[in-house]
């Protein structure tokens, strides 16, 4: 779903046969103007997006932006104005503030994560664990915040994860049929293998043909321990528990990327308003 239809379907969610309430007490010719206000500091995510929402909405709405995606706040900034018809500005006002909260939300994780590691080389990775059809808007919050995507679905890399390798037979017997896969389909796609253990570690070094090693709940001193028995020969990833608390040690290993869900599934929106001036 691309970004048109997830604001088409939003409205038709959101509206169905239209806003009553404003339709009731709204003259129709009335034009106003309405402020999006910062209620709490961090990384503003959607500005970008909202005015699309708007000019869906009413394309005579004029949307004036004075705080750009990725600008930290703080309470009291005025993020944009929008003027025009005040029935087109109701329908979209929570459509906008439900974007905006959520993506400055995961900006802002991810902005905090990225602060504690930037002396080191890791790179803050996303994962799929986002909210069904609001994978495109969460995926591109975590990169105004600063992080990158990791794979955006099923199909544009290959990761063999412990199930895969569960229900296959093995680490090796995963790797072979997938290999096998790649070249009866002609798909060129990176393979990268989670892995458990130091032992999974040396049968994959010992296997190669893939791109990444996952190091799934890893201790930091076990990451260590694995990086170096890899030695560059593949790239690493670290996942698995890691948050505020631990993710310095972890970066601190020299893994080259560090996967993190909660980016998009344990945030706290930012607490944005939209008041009529």
């Amino acid at each position: 779903m691309n970004i048109e239809q997830l604001i088409a379907s939003a409205f038709a969610e959101d509206l169905g046969d239209g806003d009553h309430t404003s339709l009731a007490c709204i003259d129709a010719k009335k034009t106003g103007k309405a402020k999006l206000l910062v209620k709490e500091k961090g990384i503003i995510a959607g500005v970008d997006l909202a005015k699309k929402i708007f000019h869906f909405a009413d394309k005579n709405l004029e949307v004036q932006c004075f705080i750009n995606d990725g600008t930290l706040v703080n309470p009291g900034d005025i993020v944009l104005e929008v003027s025009g018809s005040e029935l087109s500005i109701l329908k979209s006002e929570r459509l906008v503030l439900n974007f905006l909260q959520r993506m400055s939300g995961i900006a802002t994780a991810t902005h905090n994560l990225n602060q504690l590691i930037k002396h080191t080389n890791a790179k803050l990775l996303d994962t799929r664990k986002t909210t069904p059809l609001l994978r495109e808007v969460e995926k591109m919050a975590v990169k105004i915040g600063g992080g990158e995507n990791h794979r955006f679905g099923l199909y544009d890399m290959i990761l063999i994860k412990d199930n895969h390798i569960d229900f296959c037979g093995g680490i090796k017997k995963a790797i072979e049929k997938t290999q096998q896969y790649l070249k009866e389909k002609d798909k060129n796609l990176k393979i990268e293998v989670e892995t458990r253990s130091l032992e999974d570690v040396k049968e994959i070094l010992s296997i190669g043909g893939i791109q990444r090693i996952m190091l799934d709940n890893f201790s930091p001193s076990k990451l260590k321990e694995a990086i170096e028995l890899i030695n560059g020969k593949f790239e690493t990833e670290a996942s698995g528990g890691i948050n505020e608390s631990n993710i310095r040690d972890y970066a601190e290993t020299g893994v080259d990327f560090i996967s993190v869900g909660a980016l998009t599934h344990h945030i706290k929106s930012l607490d944005l308003s939209l008041k009529a001036v």
